[in-house]
This record gives C-alpha cells, structure tokens and sequence, in this order.
C-alpha cells in the first residue's frame, strides 16, 4: 500500500516521540501536506519536520487531533494482519487478569486500536467503531475479531455521539451470527444479563468491576441506597454480598426492568426495591420521607462532558452529593463515582469535603479507586484516565 505523508512542523514531533499518539493540526506543515488532501479515514506516513518517517496514522482531518498513530513502524499499515496482532496482544492480557471472557477487551488508544472499543460477553461482541478509519476497516475487523476470538455474535453498537466529529452515521446493527437481546455475564461472582441492543453504550460497564467489588466489607446487613443504578450493576451486587435492603433510583424504567431481572437472577428480589424518576427529586422525596441508609452508592452519568461544562458539572456533582450525605445515618458510608474525564479525582475529593463540611459532618476518605486494568491508562494520555470511585465515612461533628 502506497501511502500519502503527513509532515510535521520542526520540533512538533517531541511529543509524540515521548510517547504521545495524536497529532494536532496546529502541528502539522499545512504547504507540504495540505490536510484538505486527506479524507477522513485515511492513512499516512507520519514524518517530522526532516522527512524522518515516525509511523503510520489514521486521518481526521477535519477534527483538532486529525491524525492518531497507529503503528510507529511504517511497514505496519491498519489491516486484518495488524488487528489480529493487536486483538491477541489485547485478549493476552484480559486472560490474564479474569478467570472468565467477561471484560471490555479492546480499549481505544491505550491498546493501540485508536477508535475500537470491544466488550466481551463471553462468546457474544459487542463493538463501538468511533473512527472513519476504523469504520473503513471493518470488514477486516470482523475477519479478525473471529479468527482471534470465534464469537458466535458481533454486534455494532455505533450509536454514540463520537461518531457525529467524523462525519459518521449512527447506527446498531449485527455484524455477524445472532445476537440476543440480552447477553448473560458473571462479575464479582453475581449473575447478570446486559442488555446489549437497547441499553447504555455496550450494555454494561466494566470500567467499575473492582470498585464495586469493594462494596462488600461495607455493605454486609445494611441498608444500601444506589443512584443511577442503571440495570443494577451496584445495587444487585451489594445485596449479593449481603446487604439488608437496597434501594435502586433511575430515571429509566427500561433500566429498572433490568435491575428486577438481574435481582431475580440472583434470588435477591425481596431485597430489592426500584424507585423510577429523576433523581434528584427522588433524593428530596427520600428525604422529607425521612428516610435513613447505610451506604449510598452514586454513580452518574458524565455531568462534564466538556470543559465547557466544568462550573455546571461541578455544581451538580457538589448538589448530589451532598443530598446524598443528607441521608446517611450516623456512621454512613459515601461511594461517590465519577466518569468524567475532565473532574480530576482531587476536584471530586474537595467536592466531597466541602459538601460534608457545609452539613456540619466529618469525613473520612477510605478508599479510592479508578478503572479496572481492562480499561488500561496510556500514560502519555489523561482522557483514557476517567473513572473515579471515592469511598468515604461520613460522622457527626462531636
């Protein structure tokens, strides 16, 4: 394959010699390679300033990063040949790690796939393209996730906003064999089943797998309120390891269904009750019922999703957080999560300290945690360093 260049201004490939893999467009010599020569999905030789060759990239052209490396040797272009090393680089360490196929196994730039998340239900994939070029590749894609993997469902979930800076469509579609409406899978040692054709992004969030497994020493015959509970990925797993009651609150009835079927799943429904409406309102609702947990568990969706929404997103992380503590009992425990990637953990942590402060409580910060090692952190990137999970103690100021 004959290659177009992509040159960079002089100095501009420190960078990405320091372990970086996106190119900015600032960066890029627009009189020796014009980025309106390249179309989205293509790829190019990436060169510095001398002509020195650093790699192979996937163009965005259009978009601020327009070009992300995906090999840095040249010889080495994104195709069937390239996925298949990758995807068995990538399955290597998920079969290290987990005794069972039940994990996000590909995870962007941080397995050097930029564009590809795959989550793994066993035998059935579900697969997030976000970039034109892995959107041109898929073909290739689907030969190679079943020579490495012999699935016998593939389905696109391609329905996400990130799709929209590539000029892509939106789209769900099974891309191989039969995928189920709802997909059974095993974490912490409790039963569920995702909802992989209608449900958030995949189905399922594996990022918080180790963090809800620390729920246990909390929440063993308590009274457990989980916020956003989603399809219960909290709430079923902390009456699995033997909490009293818990309540789950979303806004999704579809969500809640799924809560009911994972309790049953697990003989847990008696232990169960769903409380469908905004949360917020639920929170004031609990409230004036004078209503009093244990442990409460947030977990929302990204309030920050841009740094634009930093001030309003930090408002509403203060805001839930502190109706939150408002109905913990004397010696109650906080698990406040966050997956926006612009909230750094410290931000979260003063969040939660002065929330606790303007209730006259003390607070104790236990644990903290972020994403499992499935959803490995490229060191030279900070956006693939986005799950935060801050267990606290909240206690009366005496």
């Amino acid at each position: 394959m004959s290659l177009p260049s992509l040159r960079l201004k002089a100095n501009a490939d420190r960078r990405l010699r320091a372990g970086h893999l996106w190119v900015y467009s600032n960066e890029v010599d627009v009189t020796a390679s014009p980025l309106n020569g390249f179309a989205p999905g293509d790829q190019a030789i990436l060169e510095a300033a001398g002509g020195k060759p650093l790699g192979i990239v996937a163009m965005s052209p259009n978009n601020l990063i327009c070009a992300r490396l995906l090999s840095r040797d040249v010889s080495h272009v994104l195709d069937k040949s390239l996925l298949v090393h990758r995807l068995n680089v990538a399955l290597s360490l998920r079969e290290r790690l987990f005794d069972q196929p039940f994990y996000r196994l590909v995870f962007g730039d941080s397995d050097l796939l930029p564009g590809l998340v795959v989550d793994r239900f066993a035998d059935i994939l579900v697969v997030q393209l976000a970039s034109a070029a892995m959107e041109r590749n898929r073909d290739a894609l689907i030969e190679a996730l079943v020579q490495v993997l012999k699935p016998s469902g593939i389905l696109f979930k391609n329905d996400s906003a990130a799709r929209d800076a590539e000029g892509l469509e939106r789209y769900v579609s099974t891309a191989f064999g039969v995928v189920p409406e709802w997909v059974a899978l095993e974490e912490n040692g409790v039963k569920f089943e995702a909802p992989v054709l209608q449900g958030q992004k995949t189905g399922w969030f594996y990022d918080h797998r180790m963090n809800r497994a620390r729920l246990a020493p909390y929440v063993k015959g308590k009274r457990v309120l989980d916020l956003f509970s989603y399809i219960g990925g909290w709430g079923v797993q902390a009456a699995a390891f033997g909490a009293s009651e818990v309540f789950c609150v979303d806004a999704s009835a579809f969500a809640l269904d799924g809560v009911e079927r994972n309790a049953t799943l697990n003989g847990l429904a008696e232990r169960m009750t769903c409380v469908e409406g905004d949360v917020f309102e639920a929170l004031k609702e609990l409230k004036s019922a004078e209503e009093r947990f244990d442990v409460v568990i947030t977990d929302p969706p990204a309030f920050i999703k841009r740094k634009k929404d930093l001030k309003n997103g930090e408002a509403a992380y203060r805001r839930l957080n502190e109706q939150a503590m408002r109905l913990l009992g004397k010696d109650g425990i906080l698990v406040s999560a966050s997956c926006s990637m612009h909230l750094p953990e410290d931000d979260l942590q003063n969040i939660l300290l002065t929330s606790a402060r303007h209730l006259d409580r003390n607070i104790q910060l236990l644990e903290r945690g972020g994403q499992g090692p499935d959803h490995p952190v490229h060191p030279a990137i900070a956006e693939t360093r986005y799950i935060k999970s801050l267990t606290c103690r909240l206690l009366p100021n005496s």
